[in-house]
């Protein structure tokens, strides 16, 4: 038998246990729900802010409009155009290509040796009229020419026995017409010895050694080449009676001789280095084919 303290003590004891248990539970409770507070306000703080409702615009008063008359185009007005510059194939055109004559080289070296000479310096570089041939009258095929300018041809070529030296030179502006005039020289030539003196497919050594071989009548060729040749010391004056310059013949751009610029300077670089002391000397002829 258990007696009756026993039992009350027991009893309070269930109900404290009771009690604790139920105050763990609540607490647990309380626990979850700020947790779960928590994550809800994180959540919410990741969320994009909601925008703030703008505000009203102010209503703008519409503002007047005006347009302008359009302005009308003077049609009396003339144009005005590029002045296009003039070729000279546009020259030769309005007017017929009229032949050289002694007086344009000497004019052309005037003027061009008078810009780095004094007035002494160019009276020694002044050519004579007495060094001038008949010029080209544009009637004449080049073997007719050098055989009115040169009639004792023959005998010059029989006569001349130096080496490195030429008795006749011809210049022009290319390797291709300097083959064309030697082509249409047949007639004059005979069996004389013809020089090629230009640059396009011939070497320079190749041209010593013709020249220092043998003996050479005539020439034909460019400035350049020639203007080398006489610098290396290979080319001789000595010998030279005629120089003939191809002045009228025009290339595809219409353009003579002295009408390219590098052309133009190394023929007057050619006719410093010694050729107007020979015509000045008058041993040398020039003529205008």
């Amino acid at each position: 038998m258990l007696r009756t303290g026993d039992t009350n003590r027991k009893g309070r004891q269930s109900l404290l246990s009771r009690s604790f248990e139920i105050c763990l539970g609540n607490r647990d409770l309380s626990d979850n729900e700020e947790k779960e507070k928590d994550t809800n306000m994180i959540e919410m703080m990741q969320q994009e802010p909601t925008p703030m409702p703008s505000l009203p615009k102010k209503d703008k008063q519409p503002k007047e409009c005006f347009l302008l008359p359009a302005k009308e185009k003077d049609k009396e007005a003339p144009k005005t155009k590029k002045r296009r510059k003039k070729k000279i194939s546009d020259l030769l055109a309005k007017s017929e290509p009229k032949p050289g004559v002694p007086e344009d080289l000497q004019k052309l070296v005037m003027d061009q040796l008078s810009i780095k000479r004094s007035v002494i310096e160019l009276e020694e570089l002044k050519l004579p009229d007495s060094c001038f041939l008949p010029a080209n009258d544009l009637s004449h095929s080049l073997s007719s020419y050098l055989k009115q300018i040169c009639p004792k041809w023959a005998k010059l070529r029989r006569n001349h026995k130096e080496k490195k030296s030429l008795v006749m030179l011809i210049i022009c502006s290319s390797a291709l017409r300097a083959l064309e005039l030697i082509r249409s020289m047949a007639a004059f030539k005979g069996d004389c010895k013809v020089l090629k003196l230009f640059a396009k497919h011939i070497k320079i050594q190749e041209q010593v050694k013709l020249l220092e071989k043998g003996v050479v009548h005539l020439g034909v060729g460019t400035p350049g080449r020639i203007k080398a040749l006489i610098q290396q010391d290979v080319l001789n004056l000595n010998s030279l009676k005629y120089l003939v310059f191809d002045w009228n013949w025009r290339d595809q751009k219409l353009r003579r001789l002295m009408d390219i610029p590098e052309i133009r300077k190394e023929v007057l670089e050619l006719l410093e280095m010694r050729l107007i002391s020979l015509c000045r000397a008058e041993s040398l002829k020039l003529g205008l084919f």
